[in-house]
């Protein structure tokens, strides 16, 4: 996590939705930092800080609320940005991986081209809470042969354990703010 005054603005600026999508579930919806131009800008300037100065390739944004993330990411460091979609949504030649769901499996893809080998490459998301979705994208940038310097979400859910699924494959994470529970 990162520093505690950049924390509790972070924390402060994200909305909790009790119930949501159902009952036992307690959302954390960035929308409301996002909708806020310092905490938004805060939190791009701490994802962005370790790698200030170094260089990345490409930021790679899982859909949709890594899109915005890892846009504003790439801008930072003068990189590349290279979305990671759900199957059937990219235009042109794709490689793909298929990931395990709560019911069931789901696929995603990236253009094949999208990436060359060597290619030092960030991976952003907006949380991190089971870990299934972020592990099958950074196998799938492993798979093109990226070097996946680390994976970065502004939120973790650390007792849904995805942080450990990641860091299990060898790449570090950066979150900038802990939520205890689910």
């Amino acid at each position: 996590m990162v520093q505690d005054t950049v924390s509790d603005e972070l924390l402060a600026a994200i909305r909790t939705i009790p119930d949501y999508p159902r009952k036992g579930i307690i959302f954390r919806d960035i929308t409301t930092l996002l909708g806020n131009a310092r905490a938004f800008r805060r939190a791009v300037d701490a994802l962005v800080q370790p790698w200030a100065g170094s260089k990345v390739d490409q930021v790679a944004g899982i859909e949709a609320r890594g899109f915005i993330l890892g846009g504003a990411v790439a801008h930072q460091l003068s990189a590349g940005f290279v979305p990671i979609r759900k199957k059937g949504k990219l235009p042109h030649e794709t490689v793909r991986i298929a990931y395990s769901l709560e019911y069931g499996l789901d696929e995603m893809e990236m253009h094949k081209d999208a990436i060359t080998p060597g290619d030092k490459v960030i991976l952003v998301d907006d949380l991190i809470a089971t870990g299934g979705t972020a592990e099958a994208a950074t196998k799938l940038l492993l798979q093109m042969g990226a070097v996946v310097v680390a994976a970065c979400f502004i939120v973790d859910l650390p007792d849904l354990g995805g942080r450990k699924r990641i860091e299990d494959l060898g790449v570090p994470v950066r979150t900038l703010v802990d939520f205890p529970g689910h």
